[in-house]
């Protein structure tokens, strides 16, 4: 079956095509949050290291939270858990955008995206446990299924950022924000309407064993992806901060909008190409080479003086990022304690959160004192200890599921 085809059977089969457009809908915050809310705390309060302490906040919530929210989905199913959080996030979103135009306290500021990320929604990590089960054990579709998946995510990041700057430029970033609490109600709300997502409770086959204590992360697999993901999200959010603070050298902050959509749009073509050809790899490997591919495609962003000359090297960052989310995602699938499915999804992805916490807070503090480009460097640098990590344990990827 050729990529076209394969591709073409995914939408095709039942349910897919509303639960994916609805996902898009509520996880498209994910790609105006993070340059909103720089552009608005460094707009309001004049510091980039404010700025990268604030989306570092947001991201540490979403990173504490994660786990526990998908153990809870395992439990009691997808609505009961996503709808309160949709609201909750969206309330507490708000109270950034009144807090920061109102000039409250950095520690009031910190405190109210701290919450908002807690209250993010884990749609995608119920999205990607449903994949087996959507695709009728047709195995040969998953890894194009959860290419897919990614493409899409990539292509929130391809549009939020160019909404940020549009909004930015004829608004303001905080009606950016508003915009998101929008787009992740509405989305979560249509996505738990669906038939598949209010059946979702992955437990009840395995009498609700979600694994004591540790959870998911009884399995090795599970705690490898989680230690290797960590450093390529801090390498990710030191990018975010450095994008802004290079468009702000050549002239305006706002020139991060298209640069990020560019590495975004670079994500997706690389994850649309991985999903074609992904397959003839076994996932493990896929996994390590492209977790080795993305340190060595940022450290470039360090070069360029002109907005023309990051434009290709922005593109180029990106080709690794979806390709090696996917695998990940597949590989989660494979070692993903039973009766913990949907809380296994969310480690890794809470590693990838709490990463890029860490990145925006010490890339924010690394332009505030010296420059983008060491920013950039230390992106790369740190990225390339999450091959370190998976290389030296890649036997539990091929773990069997406890």
């Amino acid at each position: 079956m050729n990529a076209r085809r394969r591709y073409a059977a995914i939408l095709r089969t039942p349910h897919v095509a509303r639960l994916m457009g609805t996902a898009l809908l509520a996880r498209a915050p994910l790609g105006i949050d993070g340059l909103a809310l720089v552009l608005f705390v460094r707009g309001e309060y004049g510091s980039y290291a404010t700025a990268g302490l604030v989306a570092a906040m947001f991201a540490i919530g979403a990173a504490l939270v994660a786990p526990l929210m998908g153990r809870l989905v395992d439990r009691l199913g997808a609505r009961r858990i996503l709808v309160p959080l949709a609201i909750a996030h969206a309330c507490s979103l708000g109270a950034v955008v009144a807090f920061g135009t109102q000039g409250a306290s950095v520690a009031v500021l910190c405190a109210a995206a701290l919450i908002a990320g807690c209250a993010i929604p884990p749609v995608g990590s119920v999205l990607r446990a449903l994949w087996p089960a959507l695709l009728g054990g047709r195995d040969e579709l998953l890894t194009a299924a959860y290419a897919l998946d990614a493409v899409l995510l990539e292509i929130a990041f391809v549009v939020g950022p160019i909404f940020v700057a549009g909004v930015a430029a004829l608004a303001s970033p905080q009606l950016a924000l508003v915009a998101s609490v929008i787009f992740v109600t509405a989305g979560t709300l249509l996505f738990t309407a669906t038939p598949m997502a209010r059946a979702f409770s992955p437990a009840e086959d395995h009498a609700h064993d979600t694994g004591g204590r540790l959870g998911a992360l009884r399995s090795p697999g599970v705690r490898t992806l989680v230690m290797s993901t960590v450093p390529i999200g801090f390498c990710i959010g030191a990018a975010e901060v450095s994008f802004p603070a290079f468009g702000e050298y050549v002239g305006d902050r706002a020139l991060a909008g298209p640069l990020l959509a560019l590495w975004s749009l670079g994500s997706a073509i690389g994850g649309l190409i991985y999903g074609a050809y992904g397959h003839r790899v076994p996932i493990s490997s896929a996994y390590l080479r492209t977790a080795a591919l993305l340190p060595i495609v940022t450290l470039p962003l360090a070069l360029p003086s002109t907005f023309a000359a990051m434009v290709p090297l922005a593109m180029l960052a990106g080709l690794a990022i979806a390709p090696l989310l996917s695998a990940g995602n597949q590989l989660i699938g494979d070692v993903a304690p039973r009766g913990a499915v949907t809380e296994a999804f969310t480690w890794p992805l809470t590693a990838l959160v709490a990463g890029v916490a860490g990145g925006n807070a010490v890339a924010g503090a690394i332009v505030q004192s010296h420059d983008w480009r060491v920013a950039f460097v230390a992106a790369a640098v740190v990225g390339a200890l999450g091959v370190v990590v998976a290389t030296a344990r890649r036997s539990t990827l091929r773990a069997t599921p406890v």
